[in-house]
């Protein structure tokens, strides 16, 4: 017989239950506070239904409705200065926080729905959901993306559990703030499973991030049970394996919430790290609009009537008649109060017209607005300085390209303390995988932060962190294709943050990554990412030849309130080329092409490791190509005046880049270029790529997909017998 030794979890896991004590204890100004949120919600949310019953509410409208007693009571605990970040059916989430957020230095005696400041908050938060243009995003956000930070309501989110990370990285900002303040993030039953979900967890943990994982567990992802979903249905287990302390609490009962979120609170404030709490509470209508479940045949009328029995607003109603805090009257005078405040805001949102109701048409966004904010507007190079390598202040000379990334890097955090960088393997092996961070964990020990194998997860944290706005994450990706086990944050998240939230939303956070083409890594590390982040334009994107514009490069990404991609290539890592031998401080525009070979017969774009092996075959081959570095990448950084100059002087282009046809950056840049240019063009627009496929691992396999000097000779040749001038 084996030796069986039964293990415990290192965290408690715990269900908590409100006594009337708590009631009592709370008293009668704390629970009419609690109470009258809850009124204004749940009148708010049947305004909402109401309006998509008329067709009003484009896009789905998911009903919080029964489901608000675990919100306001995690709200009546927490300060202005706390964060959070809600789900797709989030409206709850944001009002508590907001009302909350209004109730700040408000006296017992103050009246709870009289301030104007209510009532502007309700209008702009219904102008949202309708995609108005009054609305807190500018009507760009809707029902699934609403926010308001100056509440701490840091957005709610469309994608299951997608918010989730960006709440570990307001929660890992605030922790180095030191002013234990925390983050509370909330998601349903069905995002528990989900991958961002459990990373986050435990980076939370590993990091003693105050954060609080909220599960509103109202069993049901969209029509599948959750005995459907999981075979443990106690989603507060998933604590024990984090050795995150868990809480299991009635949803149902505001007052048990309010205690589960003080003990939550009392474990985060005092530096103890994440913690979760399990909410089991009922959506009374279906997945998006006014129909009950029942009506779809996945729940049943008895189970709908069991879970009513248990509303959050006739509960709390009922213990403060029962001790003589409130009357019947008092009551419903809270709930036609309520009910005034919603139908106020949809008054001024709509009018009457052809029978029915519609919305007021001045209010909608100006069509000239659809692509306003997606980027900044890079004011902040107002006072930069800006250099190039041929007319340097500074002493230059050769300089190793890999000595050049570690030593923009270390100056940038000697010079900035908000800066620091977060990967796999940073802080050993001398500097990474290649010597990027090399020196850096023993000079800035606290702020080279080596992560797990969790791509999703510290991506999405870095974007919370940088959302937040005080910090400046750097972030590395050691190959470019684990972008794609990142993609949620990297592309839905990220790159969408400041359009989606109406155009102000800074998203400082540099990523770099670099293409191993030729290494012998295989079909899963040898992407060039540029093609795939110029599809996402919240996404600006840097591409250095040479160590001087490595460190200019470097030093505008770091400067720039969007985020930025700064791909490397490790054909270049143990090059030497010009560099600065001093100054570390200059900038390079973003959106700044360069010409490093002038010529006339054709022009050659390119960028990294193709730029030198275009100048080279052009020499060797005795053609006069002009070859333009494009060094920025994504649509807002084409230098188009400098392309445009180069076709009218050769009339002739070619597109050179070294990865496959598939998934390339070249066929953008083709389409633009020929639509732009096709009065100067002789002919069509050229390109050289690699083959269809991603490289093989085997040496002749990978050679063969891939672009070398060859394939640029022939590339090259081609260009001028399509001239009629053809070279031996």
């Amino acid at each position: 017989m084996p030796a069986i030794t039964s293990l415990e979890y290192q965290a408690p896991w715990q269900e908590i239950r409100s006594t009337p004590e708590d009631w009592d204890a709370l008293g009668a100004v704390a629970l009419g506070r609690m109470l009258s949120h809850l009124h204004v919600i749940r009148a708010f949310e049947e305004a909402v239904l109401e309006l998509d019953g008329q067709g009003l509410v484009h896009g789905p409208a998911h009903s919080s409705i029964g489901q608000e007693g675990g919100a306001v009571g995690v709200m009546a605990e927490l300060r202005g200065t706390d964060l959070i970040t809600g789900s797709h059916r989030g409206h709850h989430q944001f009002l508590a926080k907001g009302l909350r957020y209004l109730d700040e230095g408000a006296s017992a005696a103050d009246d709870p729905f009289a301030s104007p400041r209510l009532e502007e908050f309700l209008y702009r938060t219904l102008a949202e959901i309708l995609g108005l243009a009054d609305g807190y995003c500018r009507g760009r956000g809707g029902s699934m993306h609403l926010r308001w930070a100056e509440a701490g309501a840091m957005g709610t989110n469309a994608i299951v559990g997608g918010g989730v990370p960006i709440a570990t990285g307001l929660a890992w900002a605030r922790r180095r703030q030191g002013r234990g303040d925390v983050a509370f993030t909330f998601f349903g039953d069905g995002a528990v499973n989900i991958g961002a979900v459990t990373e986050s967890m435990n980076l939370a943990a590993l990091w003693d991030l105050p954060v609080c994982f909220f599960i509103e567990n109202n069993g049901y992802a969209v029509s599948t049970t959750i005995r459907e979903e999981t075979r443990e249905t106690r989603m507060s287990s998933r604590g024990g394996a984090y050795a995150i302390p868990a809480l299991r609490v009635d949803g149902m009962d505001p007052v048990a919430v309010r205690m589960a979120t003080r003990m939550a609170l009392d474990v985060m404030r005092s530096g103890r790290g994440p913690t979760i709490i399990e909410a089991e509470v009922y959506r009374y209508f279906h997945h998006g609009g006014g129909l009950l479940g029942s009506a779809f045949g996945y729940r049943t009328k008895e189970e709908e009537a069991a879970w009513r029995a248990r509303d959050p607003i006739a509960r709390v109603a009922h213990e403060m008649i029962a001790r003589r805090w409130l009357t019947e009257e008092g009551h419903d005078a809270l709930r036609a109060r309520a009910v005034q405040l919603a139908r106020q805001a949809t008054d001024r949102l709509t009018e009457p017209g052809d029978g029915k109701r519609r919305i007021v048409a001045g209010l909608w966004p100006r069509p000239e607005f659809r692509d306003e904010g997606l980027r900044g507007d890079l004011a902040e190079f107002d006072d930069a300085r800006f250099e190039e390598l041929e007319t340097a202040t500074g002493a230059t000379g050769d300089v190793r390209f890999i000595d050049a990334v570690a030593q923009v890097m270390a100056r940038a955090m000697e010079k900035d303390e908000r800066v620091f960088v977060m990967g796999e393997d940073i802080h050993r092996l001398k500097g990474g995988t290649n010597g990027a961070t090399r020196g850096l964990a023993a000079q800035f020990p606290d702020r080279i932060v080596p992560t797990p194998i969790s791509e999703q997860g510290f991506a999405g944290l870095a974007g919370g962190v940088a959302m937040e706005g005080t910090y400046r994450p750097v972030v590395e990706f050691m190959y470019p294709d684990f972008a794609l086990v990142a993609a949620d944050q990297v592309f839905n998240q990220i790159a969408k943050a400041r359009h989606m939230f109406g155009g102000a939303t800074r998203m400082p956070l540099v990523l770099r990554t670099k293409v191993a083409l030729g290494t012998g890594y295989g079909s899963q590390h040898s992407m060039d990412p540029a093609g795939l982040y110029a599809m996402w334009p919240g996404w600006r994107i840097v591409a250095p030849s040479t160590p001087f514009d490595y460190v200019g490069l470097m030093n505008s990404a770091l400067r720039c309130e969007d985020p930025v991609l700064v791909i490397e290539h490790v054909a270049l890592y143990g090059t030497t080329g010009p560099g600065p031998l001093a100054d570390l401080d200059y900038c390079i525009p973003l959106g700044k092409a360069k010409v490093v070979k002038p010529g006339s017969a054709f022009t050659v774009l390119t960028y990294l490791a193709m730029v030198p092996l275009a100048v080279r075959a052009a020499a060797e081959m005795g053609v006069d190509a002009e070859v333009i570095d494009l060094r920025s990448l994504d649509r807002a950084g084409i230098d188009w005046a400098t392309i445009e100059a180069s076709v009218r002087k050769t009339h002739n282009v070619v597109v050179l880049e070294q990865g496959p046809l598939t998934a390339s950056y070249g066929a953008m840049l083709v389409d633009e270029v020929q639509r732009r240019c096709f009065d100067d063009l002789d002919q069509p627009v050229a390109r050289i790529h690699g083959g269809e496929s991603s490289p093989s691992v085997s040496k002749v396999l990978e050679r063969a997909a891939f672009v070398g000097l060859e394939e640029i000779k022939a590339g090259f040749a081609r260009m001028m017998a399509d001239q009629g001038r053809p070279v031996a």
